[in-house]
């Protein structure tokens, strides 16, 4: 089972990732919205940014969101480790449940090249 510190690396690398990206992958990241991300074998939620390109974690905190993100991840902390470090693919995960992603319709569509 990964641990936080793992899954806070791993959010930095996919940081890390998304600002050197180009073209549809760029324009995606570059939104402003705010994220959590729920490691549900953990039972703790990293709450942060994405803008610039880039996530920004700004708390980490027990048990789920305690407010409502415009973008919500949800997962086990071995499937973010996974995916970050390309053994899990995104769009699989996330279309056979191991991965859940909540976002309004025009984000979810801007994030789908990020799948």
């Amino acid at each position: 089972m990964a641990t936080m510190a793992e899954c806070r690396s791993a959010l930095d690398r996919l940081s890390d990732s998304l600002a050197g990206a180009d073209g549809d992958v760029r324009s995606a990241a570059a939104l402003d919205r705010s994220l959590s991300c729920h490691i549900k074998d953990l039972d703790i939620t990293f709450t942060g940014r994405l803008a610039d390109g880039r996530i920004r974690v700004l708390d980490t905190v027990e048990g789920p969101p305690r407010e409502k993100a415009e973008i919500r991840l949800a997962m086990t902390g071995d499937d973010l480790v996974a995916m970050v470090d390309g053994e899990l693919n995104f769009a699989r995960a996330w279309g056979s449940g191991r991965v859940r992603l909540e976002a309004g319709f025009r984000d979810l569509l801007r994030l789908k090249s990020l799948l």
